[in-house]
Formats: C-alpha cells, structure tokens, sequence
C-alpha cells in the first residue's frame, strides 16, 4: 500500500507539472494542487496509523523541502527588497514620506482588523469553554510555553529595543524572533547611506546601486525557481493537514468567525480604496492571482515578488512604493496574522480572567498593544503564535489557547496571510496615489 500511495503521488505531481506548463498560470495551478492535495489526504487517513506515517515521512521532502526552501530566502529577499527599493530613490527627501505613508496604512488597519476580531468573538460568544486538548493540542501547548520563555518577561520598550540589531549578520541567519525587522532596519541603515555616498560622489554611489540592482536581481531569480515550486510544495503540505487531521467540530465556530473577520477586513479594504477614488472590484480582479498565491503557500514574504509585480505592472503604483509596501507588509502591520488572530484569542480569554470583553478600557488596551506588536511578524507560516505569545502575554493571559488551536490553525493561516498580503498592496497603492498621484492603470 505504501509502494502504491507514493507512486501515486509521484504520477500527481507529474500531472501538476504538465497542468503548470500548458496553464501557466501560477495560481490557478497551486489551488487545484490544494484540491487534489486534500483528496489525496483524506484517502491516506483511512490507512493504518503507522503506513499513513510512512507514507507522510515521504510526502514531507516535498512538503517540509518547500517550506524550508520559503525560510531561506525570507532574510536575503527582505534585506535586498529594502536596500535596493531605498537606493532607487532619487530625492531622499521622499524616503520619510514614503516610510511614513506606508507603515500608517499598515498600523490603522491592523488596528481596524483587531476591532473587528472583538467585534466577531462578541456576537458569536466565542469562549475557551468545552475545548478539549488531544494529544497534539498538548504537545503543541508545549511548544508554546517554551517558546514564550524567550520573550515572557519583555516589556513594550523591551520589545521595541529587540527590533534594534546587534549583530546584523546573526539577524540574517533569523537567530531571533525579531530578526527580520532587524534586518529591515539594517538594510535600510545600508541604503540611506548609498544615498548620502551618491550625493558626495556620484560615480561611487552608482557603482554601489548598481551592484545592490545585481543582488537585487540574482536574489529574484533564486525567489522564483522556489516560487515555481509552489505547486508541487502546497499538494504536499495539503496531504499532510488532510491525512492527519482530527475533529474540527468543537472548533468549527472559531474557525467560521475567524473567516468572518477576515472577509469583514477585505471587505473594509475595498471601502478604504473606495474613499480614495479606487474602484474594489477592478483592484481586486487585478491584484487575485497574487492573492491566491498567498493563500496557497502560506508566505506573506514569498509573496513579496509577486506582490511587487502586481502593484507595478497591474495597478499602476509606483516601484519603490512598491517594494517598501510589500516587504513592511511581510513584517509589520499584518492585519491577519498580527492583528484578527491575537485580538480573537485575547476576547476569548477575557472573561476568564473576570474581564468585561466590551468594555472600552480593555478595548483600547488591546488594540493598542495588538498594532505595537505587529512589528516584526515572521513573514512565513507561524507568525500569529509569536504575534499571540507577544500580545498575550503583555496582558499577563495564559497562553494555552495558542495550543488548543492547533489543529486548524492551518485552515485559518491560509486566509490571514492572504489579509496580510492584500493589506500590504493596500498600503502601497494608497501611499502611490497619496504622494506620486498614480491611479490603477487598467480601469
């Protein structure tokens, strides 16, 4: 049975090579390998446990190959993205304005998606009652305790002082949790610099931007030989959460209102475009492929090449807004993973602390310490537990929560990081029309 699982996998994958190839339409293909993948899955948890194991522990080089392949290039894409997006900028002047008009999008509407997730959890009286943990939730709330050790004790100014790096080039190899904003700020330190070199001596500073637009470019062509493995990545990650997957019946509310509140916060980013002249539905139309590319892999920071080319050859905004937009969106201000995810977990935790969930006071509290906390998300699948760690245990809530949600976290990361992505296209394209006065080219 074994022999045959895997043989069928490998014919699959050849099926979804020759779909990609006559198609050539990245998206398209990765949801019907998700479809498939989920078939395929359910069939292998009809097996015995252990040749379901066995057949797993083979799917998962494709699966968990792809995946580290997706955590490889997250640091040199995010350092490359900034440093390269900065040294393209012609009047310096316009970097503060630029970095300014960006992050307030981010920042408001996370702010907004964690008044949304109070909103749902309210009206659908989401609690931690009747939640029962399994083995896996148990393991999972393990996980979770050790990893909140690290950053238990971190006060807001603590957690600000951590984005700051020390050694820029242990942030590159992701050694902390707040490695990838610290990269950010390194790269962006290295660009105004160039600027400063370029305006003391030309000759030098475009040999040094030409240089950082030759990195720029190799990093890009190592991103897409990952991304054209999305496909084949996402089919064995959706085996895998099929053919282990558990009863989702005690959780099933959680997981419709958190995609309430997802949808909520698509819909409030189309009235947001509305308010600035923008058509939704054009916007949307335009910019589906790069979110379903999002959808499927589960990576706001994989999704930045896409996010970049969609914003500059479809929506018309400009490039270097385009590039600061899609890699601050891939770690600071995620409206899903930083902002609908932690508020939900924090509202259902509240009354058991004898906390009024609709009261202003823990309103605003959270909401504050939800957008604080959204700086240096992890641009890759995981992202809410460290967001949820942070914002939990600032309101000193225990974190057993994060745990119990395990097994459909999954299901639920699939559309937050499509949120993630569409709020950083959002940023840049309302930033592109605030400060270059550009307008979605194909309306």
């Amino acid at each position: 049975m074994t022999f045959i699982s895997l043989l069928a996998f490998v014919l699959l994958l050849f099926t979804i090579g020759i779909i990609y190839k006559k198609t050539d339409k990245l998206g398209w293909t990765v949801l019907i390998s998700l479809v498939l993948g989920v078939i395929f899955g359910l069939i292998i948890n009809k097996f015995e446990s252990n040749t379901s194991k066995e057949i797993l522990n083979w799917i998962g080089i494709v699966g968990t190959g792809y995946t580290r392949l997706l955590q490889m290039i997250v640091m040199p894409l995010v350092f490359i993205s900034i440093l390269s997006a900065i040294t393209k900028i012609e009047q310096a002047s316009k970097l503060g304005r630029i970095s300014i008009s960006v992050l307030s999008v981010l920042l408001v509407t996370t702010a907004i998606s964690a008044l949304v997730a109070v909103l749902i959890v309210n009206v659908f009286h989401l609690s931690t009652e009747g939640l029962i943990a399994s083995s896996n939730e148990i393991a999972a709330q393990e996980r979770v305790a050790q990893r909140a050790t690290s950053i238990e004790n971190l006060t807001i100014p603590g957690i600000i002082l951590s984005f700051i790096p020390t050694n820029p080039f242990a942030d590159l190899t992701g050694a902390r949790s707040t490695s990838i904003i610290a990269t950010v700020i390194f790269s962006s330190f290295l660009g105004v610099a160039t600027l400063s070199l370029k305006k003391e001596n030309k000759d030098l500073g475009e040999r040094i931007a030409n240089a950082v637009d030759t990195l720029s470019k190799l990093i890009m062509r190592v991103v897409r030989f990952v991304i054209r493995l999305t496909p084949y990545g996402v089919f064995a990650l959706m085996i895998k959460m099929a053919a282990t997957a558990v009863n989702l019946t005690p959780l099933l509310s959680f997981l419709v209102a958190s995609y309430l509140a997802i949808i909520a916060m698509f819909i409030i980013h189309g009235f947001i475009l509305s308010l600035h002249k923008i058509n939704p539905f054009t916007y949307y139309k335009l910019a589906f492929p790069t979110l379903a590319f999002a959808f499927t892999s589960r990576s706001s920071a994989a999704s930045i090449p896409l996010n970049v080319q969609t914003q500059v050859e479809k929506l018309g905004n400009n490039s270097v807004i385009a590039n600061f937009s899609a890699t601050f969106g891939a770690t600071i201000g995620q409206n899903g993973c930083a902002g609908i995810y932690p508020a939900m977990l924090a509202t259902m935790i509240a009354p058991s602390m004898g906390i009024d969930p609709t009261s202003l006071s823990f309103i605003a509290t959270l909401v504050l310490i939800v957008t604080l906390s959204s700086f240096g998300i992890a641009g890759v699948g995981g992202g809410a537990t460290f967001a949820s760690i942070v914002v939990l245990s600032t309101l000193g809530f225990p974190l057993e929560l994060v745990g119990l949600l395990i097994s459909i976290e999954p299901i639920i990361d699939m559309g937050r990081t499509a949120l993630n992505v569409n709020g950083s296209m959002l940023a840049g394209t309302i930033s592109s029309k605030w400060i270059f006065k550009t307008q979605i080219s194909k309306i």
